[in-house]
């Protein structure tokens, strides 16, 4: 017991002398930017998951047996997506 609250002291310093680190090489502008870049690709992976639900709704649309498919709701959803590529 006694070694493992020593381990978790020892992680604790490092992690506090890494942040501390971190601070003093990092200033304001670069973490500006950094958090500018970061937004930038979660919008993108925003949009590539929209890009993929539908693209998955497309996929459902035609892999419903015949009988059930609706080829006005298909031929909207493949406009629809030909539309965006």
């Amino acid at each position: 017991m006694a070694d493992l609250s020593r381990r978790i002291r020892d992680k604790s310093k490092d992690v506090a002398r890494n942040v501390a680190l971190f601070r003093s090489t990092m200033g304001a502008e670069d973490l500006r930017a950094r958090v500018e870049q970061l937004e930038a690709e979660v919008q993108e992976c925003r949009q590539l998951n929209l890009r993929l639900a539908e693209l998955t709704d497309v996929v459902q649309e035609l892999l419903l047996p015949v009988a059930q498919r609706d080829e006005d709701r298909v031929a909207e959803l493949m406009e629809k997506y030909a539309k965006g590529v």
